[in-house]
């Protein structure tokens, strides 16, 4: 059976979406499938540019290649569910969250004035074609699903993808720092987790790996707060030491605002690690159970991090226990169910 992979990605930008990507054709390949991506990039740098994004997806012909019939589409994330095909399943990501979610919030760009609220509204009457029209709805997280039917009234199951370094991860012990792996952006929130140092009483610290837009904001506060002892920013870390981070640590820092799935939450229960996160966090809060395998703080506040990361530190023994209960919340999720859900639509 052949299958495309419909993905957009913006260009020389490289985040948890192309992982998946990757993953998702790797995982169909090792069951057998004839499996290629077609990838567009996607380009939000005005408003006429992210619509004719959406009617490029809306253009292509996917029905045949080199003769031989394409027999499934999974379209992944906005634009690309835009295609037409007669057997398209969508496995959402995240739709264009300026348009939604984010519209009118200090983290969104579009504003309230006439010419905005008619892409906006564009954008969501593209949506309603292009998903409403998808043989099988899925999203890689309840939050994703919960804000389509918000949104637009469509339903969408949930298929939960393991993370790329799931059968690697491993646990060494519980050190003396807190850890976070991702993008350097504000949505991430890393200033919060870095001002908690701040309020700390014990002897814990932070260790910050990646790169963003906020990179050299963060430097800058760590110097100008006087954490240089107490917060360290690793930069692009590889694989290798990505997983000893996690062996090592002591919990697992992620408290993002409204993650639409969050990889590093069960990347730390996969290594039996206790995650930090907020009750606003999305995701994330799908496997943390707040005092059981984790510690889910009611704000995103400088001082509840600090306590969050107190207690634990004080504590190793529950850090401990909370990382394990950790790794059984996280026991079913599986690329077997994911792949089965995706294909169901093929003859067996």
């Amino acid at each position: 059976m052949r299958v495309c992979i419909c993905s957009t990605k913006i260009p020389f930008s490289y985040g948890g979406a192309e992982i998946l990507d990757e993953k998702l054709e790797l995982e169909l390949s090792r069951r057998g499938f004839d499996v290629d991506r077609i990838i567009l990039p996607f380009n939000w740098s005005s408003r006429r540019e992210l619509l004719k994004s959406g009617l490029v997806w809306r253009l292509l012909d996917l029905k045949t290649a080199t003769g031989d019939d394409i027999d499934l589409v999974i379209a992944t994330r906005f634009p690309s569910y835009l295609i037409r095909h007669r057997n398209k399943v969508v496995w959402l990501y995240h739709q264009f969250r300026q348009a939604y979610d984010l519209y009118g919030t200090r983290y969104g760009f579009l504003d309230r004035g006439p010419e905005d609220r008619a892409v906006v509204e564009t954008i969501h009457s593209m949506d309603r074609r292009g998903l409403g029209e998808a043989r099988a709805l899925f999203a890689i997280a309840r939050n994703v699903a919960q804000r389509l039917e918000t949104h637009n009234g469509l339903e969408a199951e949930t298929l939960y993808p393991p993370p790329k370094l799931a059968d690697q991860l491993r646990c060494e012990g519980y050190g003396d720092y807190f850890f976070f792996a991702g993008r350097l952006d504000e949505m991430k929130r890393v200033e919060t987790m870095i001002r908690g140092f701040q309020h700390t009483r014990s002897g814990v610290k932070g260790k910050i790996a990646g790169t963003g837009p906020q990179q050299e904001k963060l430097e800058s506060l760590i110097v100008d707060l006087g954490l240089q002892s107490k917060v360290e920013l690793l930069g692009w870390v590889d694989d290798d030491e990505l997983l000893d981070h996690y062996a090592r640590c002591l919990g697992v820092y992620h408290a993002p605002y409204d993650e639409d799935y969050g990889f590093v939450t069960l990347e730390a229960f996969g290594a039996c690690k206790p995650v930090v996160t907020a009750a606003d966090s999305g995701g994330s809060l799908e496997f943390v159970r707040d005092g059981v395998n984790g510690l889910v703080c009611r704000a995103a506040k400088p001082q509840q991090m600090a306590r969050a990361f107190d207690s634990l530190f004080d504590d190793r023994p529950r850090a401990q226990s909370m990382g394990e209960r950790g790794k059984e919340a996280i026991a079913e999720v599986s690329w077997d169910r994911v792949i089965d859900g995706l294909t169901a639509s093929l003859p067996r």
